[in-house]
């Protein structure tokens, strides 16, 4: 399928298949890894949603991936088992508690046993705990609030891509779903102090996020185990203030941002257009170096990558920006639909694509280091491409009533290559969920998405809430 005819089909296809729905009822731990999306999207408010009800949620989840792989790889692979198959048992819980006046505890923690077929078992991998969030938060007088622990701090209002979300990097857990709101939910907190005011029109909050560890290198899979893993998430010092005020029907939010001796600065911006139509804008500036020479050097500085490899591309410093600017379209069968171009401008651009393809086939030293690259993009959660589409449709309460259809599809504006998921969930009862994903990668060999060795998956999954 070539990339024009690859980007037509999904625009197509998306488009007619939820505007038949509306009728009748009037996205590499990792690019390589099975995806297993998860109803864990619908997981209950954190601490940083202070001005929200918190609920306890607790339930196990069983799901099981199969994924087909392609063997004409443009670059291939370094040697090594791929990951054709996984599974994996979990019990999950989400609790809140009140304990004295003023006072209150939250914790959010998944520990799951699972299996890949490109990892011995039993192994360190098999057996993991994830502590997403454990927190204190003090309410010292109304409306205002301390916080200390592990928080995961969410920012940004785009559903594909949040520049404003400075949190997000190294943060994804042992299951690495498609959906990118399932990523945003689902992840390991940052250890952080946080203060919060909040008045009528708007609020104000601080994050203070210290330095706990050296960073540790990326891993080919989870790191497994029992540890908070704060070489992750706390390995620079980090701050963020963040300054909310209601402008009428707009309420922008404005961020300043400093790691590592730089300051990067957002804003994100709403707006409705009459009874169900809202467009959203998402922006984040700074100084900052391209992903790949980023990428390179962090590979070096954690013994990844011998300090001879060389790094291809653009190494400068410079002011560059990331952009997500979209719009949402809710109707009244309750089919929602997002249309969002993305922008980062550290991502690879045409050329640099270019030349990743062309260096493929030299040594096996630079082989590793074009894939590296990759990983190290889908560490930190950032997009690889520097334009992108992103679309998504989902119906609620399709046909009958808790059942759910869900597709979105990520669209390199470069090659016309895509990767795609359409979902599907079904709660039972009040104490049983289904859900099925299937996700694929299409476009030509020579392309974004058409050079990854996984083609597509299928991901069934069943969860029995407590």
């Amino acid at each position: 399928m070539t990339p024009r005819r690859s980007l037509h089909f999904l625009l197509a296809g998306l488009c007619a298949t939820f505007g038949a729905i509306d009728a009748w009822g009037q996205e590499d731990a990792d690019l390589l890894m099975i995806p297993s999306a998860t109803m864990e999207d619908k997981t209950p408010p954190t601490a940083s949603d202070v001005s929200t009800a918190h609920q306890d949620k607790i339930f196990s989840e069983n799901a099981l991936g199969v994924a087909g792989r392609r063997n004409d790889l443009a670059v291939p692979l370094p040697a090594g088992r791929q990951n054709d198959a996984q599974a994996r048992s979990s019990i999950d819980a989400t609790l809140h508690r009140d304990w004295a006046d003023g006072w209150s505890a939250g914790i959010s923690d998944r520990l799951a046993v699972s299996w890949r077929n490109d990892v011995d078992f039993p192994s360190h991998q098999a057996l993991a705990n994830d502590l997403r969030e454990a927190y204190v938060s003090w309410e010292p007088w109304t409306r205002s609030y301390v916080e200390a622990g592990r928080i995961n701090l969410r920012n940004g209002i785009a559903l594909g891509f949040n520049p404003t979300d400075f949190f997000k990097t190294r943060s994804l857990i042992d299951q690495a779903s498609l959906d990118p709101q399932a990523l945003r939910n689902n992840r390991l907190g940052t250890f952080m102090a946080r203060g919060q005011s909040l008045w009528d029109s708007g609020s104000i909050a601080l994050a203070v996020a210290p330095k706990l560890a050296d960073a540790s290198p990326l891993t080919t899979a989870s790191d497994g185990g029992f540890g908070t893993r704060s070489d992750h998430t706390n390995a620079e010092d980090r701050f963020l203030v963040s300054l909310t005020q209601d402008l009428g029907e707009i309420s922008p939010e404005v961020l300043a941002y400093r790691e590592a001796g730089r300051t990067r600065f957002g804003l994100n911006l709403s707006h409705p257009v009459g009874q169900s139509v809202i467009i959203y804008g998402e922006w984040a500036g700074g100084q900052q170096a391209s992903d790949i020479a980023t990428a390179m050097a962090f590979a070096k500085r954690t013994g990844t990558l011998p300090a001879s490899v060389p790094t291809p591309g653009d190494t400068a410093s410079r002011f560059r920006n990331d952009i997500a600017a979209g719009m949402s379209w809710t109707s009244s069968a309750k089919v929602t639909l997002n249309l969002e171009y993305l922008e980062h401008q550290a991502g690879m651009s045409r050329q640099d694509w270019r030349q990743w393809f062309a260096s493929g086939t030299g040594s096996t030293a630079m082989t590793g280091a074009l894939w590296y690259i990759r990983r190290f993009a889908s560490d930190q959660q950032s997009p690889l491409s520097r334009r992108q589409l992103f679309v998504r449709a989902d119906w609620t309460d399709a046909l009958i009533s808790h059942l759910e259809f869900s597709a979105f599809a990520f669209v390199n504006l470069y090659d016309g290559s895509s990767l795609a998921q359409l979902s599907a969930a079904y709660d039972l009862s009040e104490r049983w969920s289904m859900g099925a994903y299937l996700s694929a990668n299409l476009g030509d060999r020579r392309s974004e998405h058409g050079s990854l060795p996984q083609s597509g998956s299928l991901t069934l999954q069943l969860i029995r809430y407590f």
